[in-house]
């Protein structure tokens, strides 16, 4: 009924010459990748009739085209602290009238400070079990390097209905491959063919600096500058972004961020607030 929009996600023709090039640079074993996505595929095949991939999609279009804002949140260091300014002077307003959607660890934060999450990207390596219980929508990525975590989290994944699997190589007819590198990028390829032009997109601790959130990994209890490796990830994931935006058409406001990027809006927290009055 739906099918047609697991192929409108698949954006890995497009996307394989970054693929190829993040493969080259960082060494990455793309037959693990082939590995990662086959096991998530047999996880989500168990699920059998309890699960469909397209209503899955379905039911997570419908549901983001029905609020005008998307607010996506990083686990950049200004995430607590932006977050915790916009409670205060709004209560939890804002948070209960938008699509949340939190990269990865942003969703403990989010789960501690009890904002309702709609969906989570993540590739395993910054949320708990406790997060499968809280948000509407999981999308897990599956890649090389953790396939371990997916191991970890496979009865989860089971149990969770509205789970979505991606991988950075080709889709199959289980788990899709909309492009993209870390979980905050890849949000941007998921969404761009099923945005609306109604969206406005904030974004809320997606700083993509040296200094990396205490959210980012789950050993992590303070922020603190991030390895070699980690800062090139985060170069390639705004490279991506820029790439990306090309193709949407839809106003990206980065919200309290250091980063500035031309082609999107900078708002401080008091703009963002009224900007969002403004436009709901």
């Amino acid at each position: 009924m739906h099918s047609n929009l697991k192929e409108q996600l698949n954006f890995h023709f497009e996307f394989k010459e970054w693929y190829y090039r993040i493969i080259d640079d960082f060494k990455f074993d793309c037959k693990k990748d082939y590995r990662a996505r086959d096991y998530l595929t047999s996880i989500l095949d168990s699920k059998e009739s309890e699960w469909s991939l397209e209503e899955v999609i379905f039911s997570f279009k419908k549901s983001l085209q029905e609020k005008s804002q998307i607010l996506i949140f990083g686990c950049g260091p200004s995430l607590e602290k932006t977050v915790e300014y916009i409670i205060k002077k709004r209560g939890m307003e804002i948070f209960k009238n938008s699509f949340n959607i939190a990269a990865d660890g942003a969703a403990v934060f989010l789960k501690k400070k009890s904002i309702p999450v709609t969906a989570i990207f993540t590739d395993l390596d910054g949320i708990t079990k406790n997060e499968f219980i809280y948000p509407e929508f999981l999308i897990i990525h599956a890649h090389g390097d953790n396939i371990e975590k997916i191991r970890y989290f496979k009865s989860c994944i089971v149990q969770f209905n509205n789970v979505i699997g991606t991988t950075q190589v080709e889709s199959n007819d289980t788990v899709i491959s909309p492009g993209g590198f870390t979980d905050g990028d890849r949000i941007f390829f998921f969404l761009h063919t099923i945005l609306t032009p109604i969206n406005k997109l904030f974004l809320i601790g997606m700083d993509f600096n040296n200094v990396i959130g205490k959210y980012s990994k789950l050993h992590i209890n303070k922020n603190q500058e991030g390895s070699e490796t980690k800062k090139k990830k985060l170069r390639y994931a705004v490279e991506l972004i820029k790439w990306i935006k090309k193709k949407i058409k839809n106003d990206i406001s980065f919200v309290n961020s250091p980063l500035k990027l031309n082609n999107f809006n900078n708002l401080t927290v008091e703009e963002f607030i009224n900007n969002y009055k403004s436009s709901i």
